[in-house]
């Protein structure tokens, strides 16, 4: 083989750094249950704990001691497989000369990103507890609101303030920015106007991205177009597990090419559903 300075674990490193910065649906995740992933079709155990019970004391009285246990929520299965594999010619002379290892691994998880992040995205919206009745109409009011509306309905959920975040398309962001109420809210406003930065609103972080999922209604023979899903929660709703199972490095049989090809393994799953809230939001009439 001509890649005698070729090191898979660093390549598997590089690609899920890379694609943990790039991530949008998947940075807002908790990974607590990631485990050893090694093949297609594992499985991660998850467990959570069980409510202890409050009682009345009455002086005088034995109280009742329960014992603290933990209770099934499922299992988290790593049920998508995507690859990768490219050619290049001479990669143990340009390694040499060049940083290529982050070179191709950026581009390696640039290609696989947006395939997880609808994976995750549309778990999300499918997932949720909390569905708001769908908005039509392009104002920037209504893009405001819809932030309230949906915070309000974490709150009728118990969810804790910390660490909120709504994830939304351009053009819902786009409405957001023209409301003066976000506009001259707050220092993350301002900040964003001036250096692009997402910023917050009705106390969760805004994050943007192109694969806001999208709502469809009418039937299945009869699709109608209802926009996109907003998304607000926690990174406690969703569990994210992935792993660069293997980076190979080959040479080609009939040419004078090295062959580099790696497999990603991830799965995911909403394993609280109350953290999440959606509303379908369309822009335009």
């Amino acid at each position: 083989m001509a890649i005698t300075n070729f090191i898979p674990e660093i390549w598997s490193a590089n690609i899920l750094t890379e694609l943990q910065k790039s991530l949008v649906y998947g940075s807002a995740v908790n990974r607590d249950y990631e485990g050893d992933i090694a093949n297609y079709g594992d499985t991660v155990h998850i467990t959570s704990i069980a409510h202890i019970t409050v009682g009345d004391y009455t002086p005088h009285t034995d109280i009742a001691i329960e014992q603290a246990t933990d209770k099934d929520a499922g299992e988290l299965v790593i049920d998508q497989s995507k690859y990768f594999a490219f050619e290049i010619d001479d990669v143990e002379k340009r390694q040499a000369m060049n940083n290529l290892t982050a070179a191709y691994s950026q581009d390696a998880a640039y290609q696989l990103r947006d395939l997880a992040d609808q994976y995750v995205a549309g778990l999300m919206a499918a997932g949720a507890k909390s569905k708001l009745d769908p908005i039509n109409g392009a104002t920037a009011t209504k893009a405001y609101d819809a932030i309230v509306d949906l915070a309000t309905a974490l709150d009728k959920q118990n969810v804790p303030d910390a660490g909120r975040w709504v994830i939304v398309n351009p053009d819902f962001y786009g409405l957001l920015r023209k409301d003066n109420r976000f506009i001259s809210g707050t220092d993350a406003a301002h900040s964003t106007l001036l250096n692009g930065v997402v910023g917050e609103a009705a106390g969760m972080t805004i994050l943007k991205s192109n694969n806001a999922p999208a709502a469809t209604g009418g039937t299945t023979d009869a699709p109608t177009d209802e926009g996109n899903v907003i998304i607000a929660g926690t990174n406690a709703a969703t569990t994210f597990a992935e792993q660069i199972a293997k980076v190979e490095a080959v040479r080609k049989e009939k040419g004078f090419d090295d062959i580099v090809k790696g497999l990603h393994l991830y799965g995911a799953k909403v394993v609280r559903p109350e953290a999440l809230a959606t509303v379908h939001f369309k822009v335009g009439k």
